[in-house]
């Protein structure tokens, strides 16, 4: 018998324990906000918080984490939003959506690990996490502002009020909406 926790809860299985945590998620606990991608590890939709890191599901195997910690995007920010989440809307990061939890729960644990990372800190991190649509600039602002959010004002603030560069925007190859 497994036993593990789950965004607080706990649960046992008794399958085969060799059964990706990622079918474990979706068929046995119907939390659906972890993806399914590739099966291979590769485009982190289906990342995950295993004892507090990053972890792509679909390898990930129920004997792996047998009296571990599970936090998945339904999880992540308890009783309210994550501020990964919240920077996610307010830099409207998603198009189409679909690697979108992978990509917060990437950042999240990068967050959790270097609460001042630099933009390299952040490509490096987030380069796992494959999406197709390309909001990659609007990831690493949404992700750049939580850091500095943690920091105090950022340089393009004063007291806790954003100004709007276009110029700094645009150079980021972002979109001017």
């Amino acid at each position: 018998m497994i036993k593990l926790t789950v965004n607080g809860k706990r649960h046992t299985y008794d399958g085969d324990p060799a059964m990706p945590l990622l079918w474990y998620l979706r068929d046995v606990l119907n939390l659906t906000g972890t993806k399914y991608g590739c099966g291979i590890a590769q485009c982190g939709s289906c990342t995950v918080h295993f004892n507090g890191q990053a972890q792509r599901s679909c390898t990930l195997t129920m004997k792996a984490v047998a009296n571990g910690e599970i936090t998945t995007i339904e999880g992540l920010g308890g009783d309210s939003e994550h501020p990964v989440q919240t920077a996610w809307i307010t830099h409207k990061v998603p198009q189409c959506g679909f690697c979108q939890a992978g990509q917060i729960m990437q950042a999240a644990s990068l967050l959790q690990n270097n609460p001042s990372p630099s933009e390299e800190d952040i490509r490096t991190s987030m380069s796992g996490n494959i999406c197709r649509c390309g909001t990659y600039p609007r990831i690493v602002r949404a992700i750049k502002s939580v850091a500095k959010s943690a920091n105090g004002p950022s340089d393009n603030s004063v007291a806790g009020v954003n100004h709007f560069d276009p110029a700094s925007v645009a150079a980021e190859g972002g979109e001017l909406l």
